[in-house]
């Protein structure tokens, strides 16, 4: 209260609020805080648990079939050749440039939100709860994202604008800082995959298992994804792999550390099309098939997916000679009933990964504006770019480590690719393009990197 411009100090649901005159102010004023925290059952949590406790799950085989076709189980005994991998993926933070932020005014007679949110109705919702007006008096006026990825569906900074409003009794504009928006995000979900592949002696994929474990995105919002201990979106783009295997197994195991995770650009699609995209590589180098020709002779029943991956492999010169010191790595995906594919040309220098062109064909249907697909594909590889090559969210002592770009970095000018998208003309319904970029990027790189050097990259953020 010392510090000039601050008008208010209060205790509000999420911790303490500085309330002043202005951002700097109430930064200082925040600064200056003496808090003495309870730490809760969680102080000791670390990265080491959590991936124990996914692990352990596998292990006492809690995990439950989400869809299966043959015997997997016995196809793996019988197959010529077979092969055994654990991959991992770390949450994940939005790192939206604009950190979260959002302006109450409750009154007596009514509240106005003005905020940058993906979910208005639930915006609504939360006012009406917090201050007991009916849903006509509460009204959300929608301003810019200033980036969304799914984080400003959330409600946390909504519930702190409405707090702060009710405390002092007038409008009340809150933002985050960057450190405050890093460790309190709600994060992509890690998880723990076990993964078994077998060939026959024809070099032909005959058995596919994928175990999954890890958190659940739908636990904190529907009862029934409790209760089925089953969660769409932790699966999707592992149950639903286009692949025509004979043997096929997917199962998850619920585990929820308390991290908070929630909607992430592309969701479950954007770490699975990473995990069974790089395992569909590493099977097919086992039966000595090219990446391509083995996907596409799975594909019979997926034109799309088949149309993607033939565009891009043609627009990449794929079966030609890459540059020297370079290789090339393929992926597909479908999200959002949008369909791509990727083609990424990678070397090594001074031993990191650098990427040089990235290929995209893109099937989302009817297409209104191409500029606006051009742009989210552009953007999809950059922030699918920053997750496989930077990001990685760890959890030390029941706290983010991470607070900052220093620490959180994301993907820099002179390091993004040459970005190329190619558009499947098509009559189809249009479908999504905001999420179906994502997915490809990490495994379409990772993939390259195996090609170059003989080593599967089984766990992100990619280090050598």
């Amino acid at each position: 209260l010392a510090i000039k411009g601050v008008k208010k100090v209060v205790q509000i649901s999420s911790g303490v609020a500085v309330i002043a005159e202005h951002f700097w102010a109430a930064k200082k004023g925040l600064d200056a805080l003496s808090i003495s925290w309870d730490e809760g059952p969680n102080k000791d949590l670390d990265n080491e648990s959590i991936f124990t406790s996914f692990a352990t799950a596998l292990s006492e085989n809690k995990d439950i079939t989400a869809s299966e076709n043959g015997d997997a189980v016995q196809a793996l005994k019988t197959a010529a050749k077979s092969i055994e991998a654990i991959y991992t993926v770390p949450y994940q933070a939005h790192a939206c440039m604009e950190p979260m932020n959002a302006t109450a005014d409750v009154r007596a007679d009514g509240c106005d939100i003005y905020v940058g949110t993906q979910n208005q109705t639930s915006t609504q919702k939360t006012a009406m709860r917090l201050t007991g007006l009916p849903e006509e008096k509460v009204k959300v006026h929608t301003t810019y994202l200033g980036g969304g990825f799914g984080r400003r569906g959330e409600q946390d900074f909504i519930i702190d604008a409405v707090e702060c409003s009710q405390a002092l009794g007038a409008p009340v504009t809150v933002i985050w800082t960057r450190e405050e928006d890093v460790k309190n995000d709600q994060y992509r979900p890690a998880t723990y995959n076990e993964l078994r592949g077998g060939v026959d002696a024809n070099g032909k994929i005959i058995a596919w298992q994928h175990r999954i474990a890890g958190p659940s995105i739908l636990a904190r919002r529907s009862a029934s994804a409790v209760s089925s201990s089953l969660d769409v979106t932790s699966l999707e783009g592992a149950s639903n792999i286009p692949y025509d295997f004979a043997n096929r197994q997917v199962s998850y195991a619920m585990v929820n550390p308390p991290v908070p995770v929630g909607f992430w650009r592309s969701v479950g699609s954007s770490q699975n099309a990473y995990i069974t995209e790089c395992f569909f590589d590493e099977l097919a180098a086992l039966a000595g098939r090219d990446p391509l020709v083995a996907r596409l002779q799975l594909l019979e029943n997926h034109p799309r997916h088949a149309g993607v991956l033939q565009l891009a492999a043609e627009q990449a010169d794929w079966g030609k000679p890459a540059p020297a010191g370079r290789a090339r790595g393929i992926a597909v995906a479908e999200a959002f009933r949008g369909w791509a594919a990727q083609v990424a040309e990678v070397s090594i220098e001074r031993g990191r990964v650098r990427v040089h062109r990235i290929t995209c064909a893109v099937d989302c249907g009817m297409i209104v504006n191409p500029d606006t697909i051009h742009a989210q594909i552009e953007s999809a590889v950059v922030y699918g770019l920053t997750a496989c090559l930077k990001g990685a969210i760890t959890i030390a002592g029941g706290t983010v480590e991470q607070s900052n770009f220093d620490n959180y970095p994301l993907l820099r000018i002179d390091e993004c690719p040459e970005i190329n998208v190619h558009i499947v003309d098509s009559t189809e319904p249009p479908g999504g393009i905001g999420e179906p970029g994502v997915p490809p990027v990490a495994p379409a790189v990772a993939n390259a990197v195996f090609a170059l050097t003989g080593k599967p990259v089984r766990s992100l953020p990619l280090r050598l």
